[in-house]
């Protein structure tokens, strides 16, 4: 069996359930040792780890509350720490921007509180942690932000989570002219309603998953290895000269009227 990613260390933060546990083993089977981040659920964290380590892979969880003003700065003492002990050194080679929040709240309903929280996990947390793991990457690495449909097509019922998603795919590409110079690709997965616990609203009420499958080219609800198999793409050799770009995969989310 091919491991692409033999030899190379991964971060993916949010990975203990849904679209990053997907993402973790992924990595994980194409050979990377992954630290599966947490933000406050370690049991399913603890569980991700295991699944890998059945499966033959790597892993070791780490735990951080990146709304915390100091959540980046916690995740990567424990990266740093993690690392040293298990490869004598800091630098690994692949961050994975997973770790979201998405409360479904109109918005009338949005307070400040609500705003805050998004900002800071799914748009501030991003900007500095990639910016301390671009301390560590190795030149040739790779950075893949998590982006939604969204961008596109915004959630009424979701507003805050909408337009806070938006700066990703601007951040993406300026980080490609950045990191460009060190072969360091950056690139953006833009999932639509995929079956996880975040989006169980859209895709496990009956009667709303048909109506999502309507706006759809392929008629069923994506599951959260489909955005893992293109992280997987996206991660390995094969995507040497691909950055900067947004990577839709929603099943044709409404790309006809």
């Amino acid at each position: 069996m091919s491991r692409p990613l033999e030899g190379k260390i991964a971060l993916v933060t949010g990975a203990s359930r849904g679209i990053g546990r997907a993402i973790a083993q992924r990595l994980a089977a194409d050979g990377a040792l992954v630290a599966v981040h947490y933000g406050r659920n370690q049991s399913a964290a603890t569980e991700t780890v295991a699944a890998i380590t059945a499966a033959g892979g790597s892993a070791f969880a780490i735990g951080s509350d990146l709304a915390a003003k100091n959540g980046v700065k916690v995740l990567f003492s424990a990266l740093d720490e993690e690392l040293k002990a298990r490869t004598g050194a800091t630098q690994f080679d692949i961050l994975v921007n997973n770790a979201a929040v998405a409360p479904f709240v109109n918005f009338e309903g949005t307070t400040e509180e609500v705003l805050d929280e998004i900002y800071a996990v799914n748009v501030k947390s991003v900007f500095f942690a990639t910016q301390e793991a671009s301390k560590r990457l190795r030149d040739g690495g790779r950075v893949i932000n998590l982006s939604s449909v969204v961008v596109r097509m915004p959630v009424v019922d979701a507003v805050a989570y909408s337009i806070l998603k938006a700066p990703i795919d601007n951040l993406t590409q300026v980080l490609s002219t950045v990191l460009g110079a060190r072969s360091i690709t950056v690139n953006a997965v833009a999932p639509g309603v995929i079956d996880t616990d975040m989006a169980a609203a859209l895709a496990r009420d009956p009667q709303t998953a048909e109506y999502v499958k309507t706006k759809q080219s392929l008629k069923r609800i994506g599951q959260p290895e489909d955005v893992g198999d293109v992280v997987g793409f996206l991660a390995s050799p094969e995507a040497r000269w691909v950055t900067g770009q947004v990577i839709e995969v929603s099943g044709g989310t409404v790309v006809t009227f």
